[in-house]
């Protein structure tokens, strides 16, 4: 997918799923990205890094294809390799990865790259990297299991801000449910990154389906 095309469809995705095996009750990630598309999703990140490389390349190859099949944008976190190797249509780096302007080197102009940011210095200085990236996300809105060390809580008052001084269109990311999702929006944000509210639903399509009606309802 072009990357012109891709950032069309983050823009319009209300909903960024990503993976992460170890919240999914025992289902793999790709059971658990097959359910998300199926459900709606049209947006999706595999991280999954405590699994071996070869073990995310396989994973990766699946997702691609299936992704393919459902029009579905598919980004890579943080491995910039791996993203080159499988042809996803992105990869999501952090703080502490490659810088960005070496990521857009090393994958040139065709394929999307987002950018974490935790405060409004990181958020300006994302501004000054003008399209050497797509988006950003910014968080943790909430506290989060999702990571061993996440940056501190922002609150939705970044969010308030990104939605006021981003020049990238942004997700907000962190500890977001189907009890704050609208808050969320009402903030600002037109897309919000989710993990385990859907990775660890009982039916993963009829939670994607209830988050899409949330977020047009908000």
């Amino acid at each position: 997918m072009k990357r012109e095309a891709a950032l069309a469809i983050f823009r319009a995705s209300p909903i960024y799923a990503l993976t992460a095996e170890k919240l999914s009750c025992g289902r793999s990630a790709l059971q658990t990205a097959e359910a998300m598309l199926a459900g709606g999703v049209r947006l999706l990140q595999y991280r999954e890094k405590e699994k071996t490389g070869r073990a995310r390349y396989e994973d990766c190859l699946a997702l691609r294809q299936l992704c393919n099949r459902y029009r579905a944008v598919f980004i890579v976190d943080d491995f910039v390799d791996l993203a080159m190797a499988v042809g996803a249509d992105g990869v999501h780096i952090g703080q502490d990865d490659l810088p960005p302007a070496v990521v857009r080197q090393l994958v040139g102009g065709d394929m999307l790259v987002g950018l974490s940011t935790h405060n409004p210095a990181q958020l300006e200085a994302s501004n000054a990297l003008g399209d050497t990236i797509d988006y950003i996300g910014c968080g943790p809105v909430y506290p989060t299991q999702t990571k061993d060390k996440p940056a501190p809580v922002t609150g939705l008052a970044y969010i308030q801000y990104a939605a006021q001084h981003a020049t990238h269109p942004f997700t907000a990311i962190g500890g977001i449910k189907r009890h704050n999702l609208q808050d969320v929006r009402r903030a600002g944000a037109t897309t919000c990154a989710l993990v385990s509210e859907i990775t660890g639903a009982p039916d993963i399509a009829q939670r994607v389906q209830e988050l899409l009606a949330l977020s047009a309802g908000a």
